[in-house]
């Protein structure tokens, strides 16, 4: 893309200024305090620059001969910064400085890490950075979520100039609070001098710049790129690296003498270009001998103040950059820096001492480029775009495993003109994208409307690119998408591209739940006023193992129900093999049901439940896992983070490390391929269970989520095996039978004639004995006869 966002002659321009000046001078009317006591902190070279931390657009750090920091864009006058004598730097002398997240500033001085909190006004000194650093770097990201803080915090701090690959270098995931030293084998390979080392976060990769006999070249760390290298490119002076805000993967490399940029992360760098007006003179403008005093930058523009007054002002694209002289300048060019308030809005920034009070104040001059271009003696070619737009712009937008996501732009070209739509992704290796374009209708003027249509996958998901080519689909990443124009004219100033930012990684809006079409209270099983109530249950010991222990249970369990995050328990049969079927969930909708593999376990320890596949059952190829194999004695851990999606192995792989030895195991690995299921013992009662989705190739988020189970049908447990109760039961029928066919028979031999008399004899003894006269006295009075008297004998006498 070449964009070409200013043209203008000197000669013109000396005619006419292209701002005008003017003075911040506030706070001085009532007597101003002393300065702090300290070491007054200054640039260690002879440019000077201005940092923006773009996330507060108007805290601003200018580094030059004093050092400011300005919470309001310098519409104030400031003391300059000072740091205090505890932190005992020595001379401070300033090498680099870094916005990170929050209200941190971070300053190298006097080789050593430091973090200033410009809101509390706290100094303090980085942890870990035992040897000599001069710079620190970082890439800034401005959205409010958890993966932009991450991005954020990943520093490197480094000794530029050091021989690689002994010199020290640190990293910190934390924003700079501490450091640790960067062990890897991947930096052995080099034997040049580190030129930097940074976080390209637009292709998912560490990169370092290795400098050798005078040619500067980038190496990679991370797959797909870990075997290439970015072009050669002339290092003869120390460079400063600037990765451009926007994750576009646009760098600025710029020295006194020098300027190169990079619209891929340093894997092809180029010239700039200088035009005047509609002529290019040369494709090198460090050719013509310019002496750069200051660099100013923002998302696509790019502007120079020469140590000869010149200002220059240009736009950066894939494409293409390309510069022009803007305007011959008399400035004391010394305390003068510049930066980019906005689009198209360059600030000429001056300090200015005052003899009288210790705060200094600052000369401002807003350069409007638009409307100094807007002079027809500058004869500029009208833009060839009426409007582009879309709602993707500063925005962030996540792409998951398996999703995809629709994105459109509306372009309007000039009558008569045929412009050429650009779309570009700064990590091709994980993001792949289709786009189209069609008319969309016609404006009142009659002029034609068109829609850009752009379809974003995972590349590794088109199946188009070579697997060489895709990034690994494990790991997560980012990419910027940006939409301009491939011909756009050099008057297209305030005509700035589209672009959008697309984290490949885990959609913080996805949720699983698991459905509960029939559950215990809509049975009438349970009452749902009675669980909402402190309800309780009792989970006996036979029935469950104490969690995170070896021993058995000792006594039975008692359970509080929780019902505001599991509901009412779901309904399943004991004796009936069931799955829980998951649903997928986004922004309140209900996206699919889930066929990822999963497990799930029981958060109180309850075991009286099994699975319907062992290993050889599944078709397993290697041992799978199971919930024994992630066994632990930690009682406080977290269980989701026992079995999950980064341990996972599937055992439909071959495994040499792992064979199948025991395809009788139970196989606890539910969805996916296989139709496994739980089968629940001979108990009645609730479950809880944990479920976590494995699956790797799922989803790049932790997705888990507890649910309940009411088990019903199951009968008391007989106190014999069936099995036996049976036998028993077949045995005394048929003993029965046969006794009722023999006896009888037996009773007409000799044998059972004896047998009769025998008994007869045994009957007439005891009949004898229970009659006797002795034992009359001792039996109960209950079952004496009972005497009746004669009737006359209660018949009274007359």
């Amino acid at each position: 893309m070449l964009l070409l966002m200013l043209a203008g002659v000197a000669s013109v321009v000396s005619a006419q200024p292209v701002c005008s000046q003017r003075k911040v001078r506030t706070g001085k009317v009532f007597a101003s305090e002393p300065l702090a006591k300290g070491d007054q902190l200054f640039h260690a070279y002879n440019t000077t620059h201005v940092l923006r931390n773009f996330c507060k657009s108007n805290v601003v750090l200018y580094l030059g001969k004093k050092v400011f920091l300005s919470k309001d864009n310098f519409e104030s006058s400031l003391p300059p910064l000072i740091i205090p004598k505890s932190m005992e730097v020595g001379v401070a002398s300033v090498t680099s400085a870094f916005f990170a997240s929050g209200t941190i500033l971070l300053l190298v001085v006097n080789k050593n890490v430091y973090s200033y909190n410009y809101l509390t006004d706290k100094w303090s000194k980085a942890i870990g950075v035992s040897s000599p650093v001069s710079h620190v770097s970082g890439d800034t990201c401005c959205f409010n979520n958890q993966f932009c803080v991450e991005l954020s915090n990943s520093l490197f701090a480094y000794f530029r100039g050091g021989q690689l690959p002994w010199t020290n270098i640190y990293f910190s995931d934390n924003g700079g609070f501490s450091f640790q030293y960067l062990v890897s084998e991947k930096l052995g390979r080099f034997n040049g001098t580190l030129g930097g080392i940074f976080y390209f976060h637009s292709m998912s990769q560490v990169g370092i710049l290795e400098v050798k006999q005078d040619l500067g070249m980038f190496h990679y760390l991370e797959h797909p790129l870990n075997n290439s290298a970015g072009i050669p490119f002339q290092y003869k002076e120390y460079l400063d690296v600037i990765i451009k805000t926007g994750h576009r993967g646009f760098l600025v490399l710029w020295g006194q003498l020098s300027l190169l940029v990079s619209p891929n992360a340093g894997q092809i760098m180029d010239t700039v270009q200088l035009w005047k007006g509609q002529r290019r003179l040369t494709s090198d403008i460090s050719s013509t001998g310019i002496s750069i005093h200051s660099v100013a930058s923002n998302t696509y523009e790019l502007a120079l103040l020469t140590k000869d007054n010149q200002l220059y002002y240009g736009s950066q694209g894939y494409l293409g950059t390309s510069v022009i002289q803007l305007s011959k300048m008399s400035l004391q060019i010394e305390d003068t820096s510049i930066s980019f308030t906005d689009t198209g809005m360059l600030e000429i920034l001056i300090m200015v001492a005052d003899p009288q009070f210790p705060l200094f104040d600052f000369k401002k001059c807003i350069v409007n480029v638009q409307a100094v271009l807007m002079n027809p003696k500058f004869e500029m070619e009208q833009c060839n775009v009426e409007l582009l737009e879309s709602n993707m712009v500063n925005q962030m937008f996540t792409i998951d495993m398996n999703s995809k996501l629709d994105l459109s732009a509306l372009m309007i070209p000039r009558p008569g003109k045929t412009p050429i739509p650009l779309v570009m992704v700064s990590n091709p290796h994980s993001l792949g994208f289709e786009a189209h374009i069609t008319e969309f209708g016609n404006t009142f003027d009659g002029n034609y409307k068109y829609k850009l249509e752009i379809e974003l996958q995972q590349q590794h998901h088109w199946g188009i690119a070579d697997t060489n080519f895709t990034a690994s689909i494990k790991r997560n990443a980012i990419s910027s998408v940006t939409v301009d124009i491939a011909d756009k004219t050099i008057a297209c100033v305030d005509l700035k591209p589209l672009s959008t930012l697309i984290s490949v990684g885990c959609d913080q809006t996805k949720k699983i739940l698991v459905q509960n079409k029939i559950s215990a209270c809509s049975m009438g099983i349970l009452n749902p006023v009675e669980l909402q109530g402190n309800y309780t249950y009792i989970i006996e010991k036979e029935a469950y193992d104490p969690i995170n222990h070896n021993a058995r249970a000792q006594n039975d369990l008692l359970v509080y129900y929780q019902y505001k995050e599991l509901g009412c328990p779901r309904l399943v049969y004991y004796d009936k093999p069931w799955k829980p079927v998951v649903e997928v969930w986004k922004n309140g909708i209900l996206e699919e049901i889930m066929n990822a593999e999963y497990v799930i376990t029981e958060i109180n320890g309850i075991v009286t439940y099994s699975y319907s596949l062992t290993a050889a059952t599944a078709n397993c190829r290697s041992q799978p896992q199971n919930w024994s194999t992630f066994q632990t004695e930690v009682a406080s851990i977290d269980q989701a983070s026992i079995w999950n999606r980064e341990n996972y192995v599937s055992c439909h792989e071959d495994n040499k490390n792992n064979p199948l030895l025991w395809p009788e195991v139970e196989y606890q690995i539910l969805g996916g391929r296989t139709d496994n299921r739980v089968i629940f013992g001979q108990r009645n009662g609730i479950y809880t269970f944990l479920l976590s989705v494995v699956d790797p190739y799922y989803s790049y988020c932790s997705l888990d989520t507890m649910f309940s189970v009411y088990v019903y049908g199951a009968l008391p447990m007989a106190m014999f095996p069936p099995v036996l109760t049976i036998m028993l039961l077949v045995m005394t029928t048929l003993l029965s039978i046969w006794l009722v066919y023999v006896i009888p028979k037996e009773l007409n031999t000799e044998r059972g004639q004896r047998f009769k008399n025998f008994c007869s004899v045994m009957f007439q003894s005891c009949l004898g004995i229970c009659n006797s006269p002795e034992l009359q006295g001792f039996r109960p009075r209950w079952l004496r006869p009972r005497r009746v008297r004669d009737e006359s004998e209660n018949t009274p006498s007359m």
